[in-house]
C-alpha cells in the first residue's frame, strides 16, 4: 500500500447523492468509496465545504474547509488514510463496520503501518484498539505502551457508551457498549439527547401513583393482552384468542427470566402454536423477508437474514452484549433498541422473529426497572399505530445492505447468501431505531396507559350507577357499555330492541345521558 492516492472526493453528486453545496467529500465515506469497500454509505455523510460553518443535517455533516484532511499525490496511501480516520474518529465517532472491513482489507503490515503513525498519539491508539479487538488478535510487533493517560474509545460527545473497562495495552479505556461479536453503536442527536433530559421511567411512575392497585392491576391485564394481539397484528396475523392470552402472559413475564439461547427457544416455542411448518428452533438454512414471485417464486427480499452458519456466534454475542448493558448505567430505551433491533435483524428464527424482537424490548426494559407495578409497557400497541414509520426505520438497514448480499435461489425458492455477511450483523448503527423506540415510549406513557387507566376508573364509576339504580349484572353491564363505547354513549336501535328491550326509553336516555356524564366529559 505504498502508492500514493486521494482519498477526498470532489463531486457534485456521490453515490446518487447531491451535494447540499459545493465541497469535498471525507471521512468514512471517502475510506469506504476509495477502498471499493462492501458496506452503504455511513448517514450522515461527512465532507469539508468552501464556506467556514459547521452545519449537522439529516444526511450531511459539513465541516469548515479548514477541517479538510491532508491528501494529496506527496502522501503515501497508508498516511491518508490514516488522517481520513483521524479526522472521522474526532467528528464522526466511530463505525465499526468500516474497521471491520478494513482489518479483513489490509495487510498485517499495513495494519502495523496504519497505527505506527503517531504511535502514541490518541487516535491511534484508539485505531490500533479497534483493529485488535475486532481481529481479536495483537498485530505482531506491536509493543504495549506506558506512560500515558487512558483516552476513551468512544467520543461521548457523539456516541452513547458505558463506563468501560482499561486496556492497558493500548491505554484506552474501552466504552464500547458490546463486544466484538455484537455490538450496534447509537449517535448522539438533539432528538435523543432532548428525550434523555427527561427521566420516563419516573414520569410513568408519577403518572400511576396515586391510582388504586385493582385499577392497575386490571390495566395491566388488559394492556398485556392488548399489546399480545397488536403484537400479531403487525405481523398480518388475527391469533386466536387463547393464543393471544398465552403470549400476553409470556409478556408479562419478561424480565423473569434470563435470556439464553433456550430461553429464545422457549419464546418461539409460546409464539409458534402449530409447528407442523415451521422448522423450530435456529435456522439451519437461509431465510429472508419479503414476497416470491407468483409466476416463477424465485424470493423478492425486502430483508436476507444472517447466514446460518454465523448464528450461533452472533446470538452469543447477543447475549453477552444483553448482559453487559443490564449490568451499565446505559439508558433502558438505549439499551432495549440495541438489543430487539439487533435480533430482528440477525433474524435466527424461521418465524415468529418479529415478536420475540418486540418481547425482547419488554424483557430489557423490565430488567433495567423501567416500570414497576406491574406494569408491561405496550410497546407493540404504540408500533403499531406508528406501523409506516416501524418499517421504515426498519428498511434504512436492511434496504441499503441488499446491494451488498450476493445470494442464489434454492431448489426451495430460499436464499443462500455466498459472500462473507457477519459484519452486517454484528455491527451496525441504531440511531433511528433508538429515536423511534423512544417516540413509543413517550406515547406509551402519555397516551396509552393513561386512557387505559381513564378508562377504567370511568367504567367503575358507570358500573356503580348501573348496579345502584338498575341492580345490573356485571355481564349486561359489560355488554352494555360495550355497545355505548362503539358509538359513542348512543345505544343503537337493535340494542334496544334486542339485548336491551327491557328497559323503557326513559331509562334508555338516562343511561346514555350518564355514560355522556362519565365517559365523554
Amino acid at each position: 500500500m505504498k502508492q500514493s492516492t486521494h482519498f477526498s472526493v470532489n463531486a457534485p453528486v456521490f453515490h446518487g447523492k447531491v451535494l447540499p453545496q459545493k465541497g469535498t467529500i471525507v471521512g468514512y465515506a471517502s475510506i469506504i468509496h476509495a477502498m471499493k469497500l462492501a458496506l452503504p454509505m455511513p448517514s450522515p455523510m461527512a465532507m469539508v465545504s468552501e464556506k467556514f460553518k459547521k452545519i449537522k443535517m439529516e444526511e450531511w455533516l459539513i465541516m469548515p474547509l479548514t477541517h479538510l484532511p491532508e491528501d494529496n499525490n506527496k502522501l503515501l496511501k497508508i498516511r491518508a488514510l490514516y488522517n481520513q480516520l483521524v479526522f472521522a474518529l474526532k467528528y464522526e465517532g466511530v463505525n465499526l463496520s468500516v474497521f471491520a472491513m478494513l482489518a479483513q482489507k489490509l495487510s498485517i503490515k499495513n495494519l502495523k503501518d496504519l497505527v505506527d503513525i503517531e504511535p502514541t498519539g490518541q487516535y491511534s491508539r484508539r485505531i490500533w484498539f479497534l483493529i485488535e479487538w475486532i481481529l481479536g488478535k495483537e498485530i505482531p510487533g506491536k509493543v504495549s505502551l506506558t506512560k500515558k493517560s487512558y483516552v476513551p474509545v468512544l467520543d461521548e460527545k457523539l456516541q452513547y457508551g458505558i463506563s468501560g473497562i482499561k486496556s492497558p495495552r493500548h491505554l484506552v479505556l474501552n466504552n464500547l457498549p458490546g463486544n466484538a461479536t455484537f455490538c450496534p453503536l447509537i449517535q448522539k442527536t438533539e432528538k435523543l439527547e432532548n428525550y434523555l433530559k427527561t427521566d420516563y421511567a419516573q414520569v410513568n411512575k408519577k403518572k400511576i401513583s396515586g391510582i388504586r392497585n385493582d385499577i392497575i392491576q386490571r390495566a395491566a391485564a388488559f394492556l398485556l393482552l392488548k399489546d399480545s394481539k397488536a403484537s400479531f397484528t403487525i405481523e398480518g396475523e388475527s391469533p386466536k384468542s387463547k393464543r393471544a392470552v398465552r403470549w400476553g402472559a409470556a409478556i408479562g413475564q419478561a424480565g423473569l427470566r434470563n435470556l439464553t439461547k433456550e430461553e429464545l427457544i422457549r419464546l418461539q416455542q409460546l409464539v409458534i402454536e402449530n409447528g407442523r411448518f415451521v422448522e423450530m428452533g435456529f435456522r439451519k438454512q437461509g431465510g429472508f423477508v419479503g414476497e416470491h414471485d407468483r409466476v416463477s417464486g424465485e424470493p423478492i427480499p425486502d430483508h436476507i437474514s444472517a447466514k446460518a452458519e454465523d448464528l450461533d456466534q452472533l446470538i452469543n454475542g447477543l447475549i453477552e452484549t444483553n448482559n453487559l448493558l443490564l449490568k451499565s448505567d446505559l439508558n433502558p430505551v438505549l439499551c432495549a433498541a440495541l438489543i430487539a433491533f439487533g435480533f430482528v435483524f440477525i433474524h435466527p428464527f424461521e418465524d415468529g422473529n418479529g415478536r420475540i424482537h418486540r418481547y425482547l424490548i419488554h424483557h430489557v426494559l423490565a430488567k433495567k426497572r423501567f416500570s414497576d407495578q406491574g406494569i408491561i409497557f405496550p410497546v407493540s400497541s404504540a408500533i403499531l399505530s406508528h406501523i409506516d414509520d416501524y418499517r421504515m426505520v426498519l428498511e434504512s438497514y436492511s434496504n441499503p445492505l441488499l446491494e451488498f448480499i450476493e445470494w442464489e435461489e434454492t431448489s426451495k425458492h430460499n436464499i443462500e447468501v455466498m459472500n462473507n455477511t457477519l459484519d452486517y450483523y454484528r455491527f451496525f448503527d441504531a440511531t433511528k431505531h433508538a429515536e423511534f423506540l423512544f417516540d413509543c415510549v413517550l406515547e406509551t406513557i402519555t397516551k396509552i396507559i393513561p386512557e387505559e387507566i381513564k378508562y377504567l376508573s370511568h367504567f367503575d364509576e358507570y358500573k356503580t350507577f348501573l348496579e345502584e339504580e338498575f341492580e345490573m349484572p356485571d355481564s349486561m353491564i359489560s355488554l352494555l357499555a360495550s355497545f355505548l363505547d362503539q358509538s359513542n354513549g348512543v345505544l343503537s336501535k337493535r340494542a334496544k330492541e334486542k339485548e336491551f328491550a327491557n328497559l323503557t326509553t326513559k331509562e334508555v336516555i338516562l343511561i346514555e345521558k350518564k355514560y355522556k356524564e362519565i365517559f365523554l366529559k
